[in-house]
């Protein structure tokens, strides 16, 4: 029985029962944990007594701070949640703000202080951010000033948040005049390594955010699986890249794998693609971590920048397509490294870098983990058949309360909801989501293979593709296309559009309905909302 360090024990006792666990696999001898584990302490404390202490951790617009002066703000804001916000272990504290050095020391000092994070994306609204505090009974909020208004809005709405703080202020109460008024050092809760750190909400595609739930255990261990066996980073790199820290993608490449490789990482409040490239350059940045649609935009200005420090390219987020991979190889030199996570997981599972990768293919599982391609009935299937993927490893999924606990976990097997191909040699090629392939006149029909077919052609600037409702085909694909300035959109295009796609891929799947659009419908971390273009709701 696990003895936790929690006086607020809502998390565990909210935790799916733990028959409806998957199966936790710690194979490797790096996953093997000590019972007593604080994240913090792992990722900062320890990095600083070996020797890191002078060396910069985080960059950005603040300046530079090392690994010491990162680890003296982290002290001072556990002691503010503590002392004046008056927390004790186990509660949980809603985290609002940009990518930058604050919102980092904040995540850090809620788990150091023994508390859970539940970190939002920068851009929700009073009535998401109040089924968040109310699904999560959170009970304080540190939150960056230019995001008060909201804020206070849903703070009036929720019955159970206490007090609010507020960062990147020098105003009186702010939380960096209660730092200052703080003495150094702060002694770290000794959690147990299975006390829940990190309430993690989904970006919602599906239109209803699930809270994930993950140890102090699973935020280490996926620190020691993708980016220690598949990235290789080490001390000297300079992370950078644009998903926020609120997602658990940004979180891990922009946070915690620079920490825990003794590393850099830079944090930057707003990134368009020719900022992100420019960034690149001036701060010699040398691993990036962006979703594919940021990829494709920063192919063709990627000359006009000086890129020789950028060593490796992460796309995760949404499905990477061959002319996306291909196009930023030809502007770069740099074969990108794909990668499938998931919130439920925490972080990249299956992927491929250097020599291992094979276009198109996402890659094979990452050591630590395993994978295989399930039927309905959750039978294994053979190489070469299309299925529901499954996962096992040192993290899982664990449903903050959620009937979906059901849907996700199946004898052990994480579901991820995601369609794909094994081949014989143990790739992993994806297909779509699982409500995303189109079964139309009994053909099975892989909207992203569609989108690929369409973005090669030189008019598309973006698109995404469903199925829609058909009489006489059950289904037929439909595509919403964001043409290109110099493009004209109208019936012209989309013949030639639909001849173009018959005769890069099998004619069947051909779109046969072609709406031309100003934009896509997406999540703040970037993913196509897919649920949004089949309910006609853009």
């Amino acid at each position: 029985m696990a003895v936790t360090a929690y006086v607020d024990t809502f998390a565990a006792d909210n935790l799916p029962p733990a028959d409806m666990w998957p199966e936790m696999r710690f194979d490797l001898p790096e996953l093997q944990y000590p019972e007593r584990l604080n994240c913090a302490v792992e990722l900062l404390d320890r990095m600083v007594a070996s020797g890191h202490a002078d060396r910069p951790a985080i960059l950005g617009a603040h300046g530079a701070w090392t690994y010491a002066q990162l680890l003296d703000r982290v002290n001072r804001i556990a002691r503010v949640l503590r002392e004046d916000m008056q927390l004790v272990t186990g509660n949980r504290v809603l985290l609002r703000g940009p990518n930058n050095a604050m919102m980092a020391a904040s995540v850090l000092a809620i788990w150091k202080a023994g508390c859970i994070a539940v970190p939002t994306m920068p851009l929700l609204r009073a009535s998401e951010l109040v089924a968040i505090l109310d699904k999560a009974q959170v009970n304080a909020a540190l939150c960056a000033f230019p995001l008060k208004e909201e804020m206070v809005l849903a703070g009036s709405q929720s019955a159970s948040l206490g007090p609010v703080v507020y960062f990147n202020d020098d105003a009186p109460g702010s939380l960096e005049e209660l730092m200052a008024s703080k003495p150094a050092g702060f002694e770290a809760v000794d959690t147990h390594a299975e006390d829940v750190c990190l309430l993690g909400f989904t970006s919602g595609t599906t239109g209803k955010p699930k809270g994930t739930m993950h140890f102090h255990r699973d935020v280490i261990a996926v620190c020691d699986c993708f980016p220690r066996s598949t990235l290789k980073s080490q001390a000297d790199d300079i992370f950078i890249g644009t998903p926020p820290l609120a997602f658990t993608f940004g979180l891990g490449g922009l946070l915690l794998f620079p920490l825990r490789a003794g590393a850099s990482t830079v944090l930057l409040e707003k990134l368009s693609p020719d900022l992100l490239l420019q960034a690149i350059q001036n701060y010699r940045a040398t691993i990036c971590f962006t979703a594919p649609t940021f990829y494709r935009q920063m192919a063709p200005l990627a000359g006009r920048y000086d890129l020789s420090s950028l060593r490796k390219t992460v796309s995760a987020g949404e499905a990477l397509s061959v002319a996306t991979r291909e196009s930023w190889q030809q502007a770069t030199g740099i074969q990108m490294i794909d990668g499938i996570g998931a919130t439920e997981m925490l972080h990249i599972f299956i992927s491929a870098a250097d020599g291992d990768v094979r276009p198109g293919a996402t890659g094979k599982p990452v050591p630590g983990y395993q994978a295989c391609v399930l039927d309905d009935q959750g039978e294994p299937l053979p190489p070469g058949t299309v299925g529901r993927l499954a996962i096992k490893g040192p993290t899982g999924c664990r449903y903050l309360a959620d009937e979906r606990q059901h849907d996700y976990v199946h004898q052990g097997w994480n579901l991820t909801g995601d369609a794909y191909e094994m081949d014989a040699d143990g790739y992993f090629w994806y297909r779509a989501r699982t409500d995303d392939m189109i079964i139309s006149a009994g053909y099975n029909i892989a909207a992203p293979e569609v989108e690929d077919a369409l973005q090669r052609h030189p008019a598309v600037a973006e698109c995404a593709v469903v199925g829609e409702p058909d009489e006489e085909r059950g289904q037929i694909v439909k595509a919403f296309v964001v043409p290109r300035p110099e493009a004209e959109p109208g019936d012209a295009l989309a013949k030639a559009l639909q001849d173009f796609v018959k005769q890069a891929i099998a004619p069947y799947k051909y779109p046969r309905s072609i709406v031309f659009v100003m934009s896509l419908p997406r999540t703040q971390t970037g993913k196509v909302q897919r649920y949004k273009l089949r309910l006609g709701k853009w």
